[in-house]
């Protein structure tokens, strides 16, 4: 009777244990009736609400080509399985996300080549790996990418950033790793994206070319339409434009247009400005001294309505990029060195915002200080950039030369601390124009049909205090685009136009998906020299204490055993 019981029990629990598991692997559709517990402490097996909304609402298959493939060093094996779990995590999500590996490197000569020849045409690129094998190092060719497919649509996404001097390859690796939620999601996003929403460039007042923003605007128009608008053609800004850009304007804004920017941002509009206070460029001083001057743009209250405030100041900074000034001469030829020049900052985002986490160093040239303001109502303000402890500012009037670059700089007057050169406000603003409509103004309204509109819903506008960030050059001899960014002096590309892309994206989101930006995945290195010290150690620990462990477990099972039985 008492051995039948203990069969049925046991029948029981088996039956549990299955049903749990069934369970446990069982689908309502495509969303499971599983649920999981992230217990890492940087959360890296969550996905943000925004990437969870926007998978469950997919409607058909995603499938996803891995081209990631072949035996790597550590780093690189670490980023292939990262991938897998990322993959893994959005398919216990919904079950329509589907992948699976290949590589373009497999086959004869011919199809390699033909494969090669096909996914340049996407843009995707072979990256070369040093790899060690018996002692000796070689080169080797992998494509560390992804190819996302959605109703006849596809995507290519590069699981590397751009590599930064100085930086260990196990950081820029462990940043890839970072940002794949986003990477992944934000190709689903743009596959899903029926029609393309609207960024616009402002024209009238000087500002940037079209020449001179060409590399931003490629890039973004691989998620938005862009194009240019003139006020003075335009009784209103359409409200279904997304964002606006106003970059370097060097004229002044009359009231009719501001009127217009301000309603535009009553009816939810986003603003990216990107203005210099003083007038000035490098050019202007290899002249010989020069006496910059304030731009008189006529935006100041617009910008302190909103709740900020360009400071007629330049920032010096000692964490700088070079600039070649003459030495001397040796014939007819000058000889020029290479001095860290102040006012061309380089600034390192620490802000965990996602529109600058895992962003590199951004150069600045003439950049000004941004304040902050009270407002009407609730605004939230978030300093995005801001120059390193060792800066400083100089207000106008000011005399400019390179006279100060004969001595060293002197670190004690770099001593006013960081200083803010990009902000974010987000929450609801009120017009400019409240009890202050002229009869001009009233009677647009009126032929428009349109109300006046004193208080914005929730929307954002950020200001950056350097126009020269969104510049790219063009090259005289070949007329190719320079990126946005190019530092012809220090020969590296700063990650100006990345930030701009995330600042836009951030300002355009409605979803929320670049907060899979803010994700801090920590890199936990070994300490290699204490592992060399204690090799020895921790192989006799790891060799003899299961065995030690086992042989005092047996004993002491022997001893109670003949305790019991004697």
């Amino acid at each position: 009777m008492r051995y039948k019981q203990a069969l049925i029990n046991l029948s029981l629990a088996i039956g549990i244990i299955i049903l749990l598991n069934v369970l446990m692997h069982s689908r309502i559709g495509n969303f499971p009736l599983y649920t999981r517990f992230d217990l890492t402490e940087d959360q890296r097996f969550t996905l943000t609400p925004a990437t969870t909304s926007l998978l469950r609402n997919l409607d058909e298959v995603v499938f996803v080509k891995v081209l990631l493939q072949g035996d790597f060093p550590a780093g690189y094996k670490r980023l292939q399985e990262s991938v897998e779990d990322m993959l893994l995590d959005f398919q216990s999500e919904n079950a329509l996300i589907t992948y699976q590996y290949e590589d373009p490197l497999a086959g004869n000569t011919e199809q390699v080549n033909t494969r090669k020849k096909q996914l340049a045409e996407l843009g995707v690129l072979p990256v070369s790996l040093n790899v060690r094998e018996n002692g000796e190092r070689s080169q080797k060719l992998t494509y560390p990418y992804a190819i996302f497919y959605y109703k006849g649509r596809s995507i290519p996404v590069n699981f590397l950033e751009n590599q930064i001097p100085g930086v260990p390859p196990d950081v820029i690796l462990n940043k890839a790793v970072t940002l794949l939620e986003y990477k992944f999601i934000h190709a689903i996003q743009q596959l899903k994206q029926s029609t393309k929403p609207t960024i616009l460039f402002l024209d009238g007042h000087g500002e940037s070319l079209p020449a001179e923003t060409a590399d931003l605007e490629n890039s973004l128009r691989e998620t938005f339409n862009t194009g240019r608008i003139v006020l003075d053609s335009v009784v209103a800004i359409d409200s279904t434009v997304k964002t606006l850009i106003i970059s370097s304007p060097k004229t002044t804004f009359s009231d009719k247009d501001k009127f217009k920017i301000d309603q535009y941002v009553m009816q939810g509009g986003r603003i990216l400005f990107l203005v210099d206070k003083i007038a000035i460029h490098l050019d202007s001083l290899r002249r010989g001294e020069y006496l910059p001057n304030e731009r008189i743009l006529n935006i100041d209250d617009l910008l302190f309505k909103y709740g900020v405030r360009l400071q007629p100041n330049l920032l010096l900074d000692m964490q700088s990029s070079v600039i070649p000034l003459a030495t001397g001469q040796v014939g007819n030829a000058p000889q020029f060195e290479y001095f860290r020049y102040p006012y061309h900052l380089v600034v390192i985002p620490n802000s965990n915002h996602p529109a600058v986490k895992n962003i590199g160093p951004i150069n600045m040239q003439f950049a000004g200080g941004i304040d902050t303001v009270a407002t009407k109502y609730r605004v939230k303000k978030t300093v995005l950039l801001q120059t390193s402890a060792e800066s400083r500012y100089q207000f106008l009037p000011l005399r400019m030369n390179f006279d100060f670059m004969r001595y060293p700089l002197d670190e004690k007057l770099f001593n006013k601390g960081p200083q803010s050169v990009a902000l974010l406000l987000e929450g609801t603003f009120s017009s400019l124009f409240e009890n202050r409509l002229s009869a001009n103004m009233l009677s647009s309204l009126q032929n428009q049909g349109s109300p006046f509109v004193g208080k914005s819903p929730e929307t954002k506008i950020m200001v950056i205090s350097d126009a020269d960030l969104i510049r790219n050059r063009i090259d005289k001899q070949t007329g190719k685009i320079i990126p946005a960014g190019y530092n012809e002096f220090e020969k590296y590309t700063f990650s100006n136009k990345d930030f701009l892309l995330n600042a836009l994206e951030y300002l355009s989101d409605d979803e929320g998906i670049i907060a899979a930006r803010g994700k801090d995945i920590k890199l936990r290195l070994l300490n290699t020299t204490k592992i060399k010290e204690e090799k020895i150690k921790w192989q006799i620990i790891n060799l003899l204490l299961p065995l030690v462990l086992i042989t005092l477990g047996g004993l002491l099972f022997h001893f109670i055993r003949q305790r019991r039985y004697q």
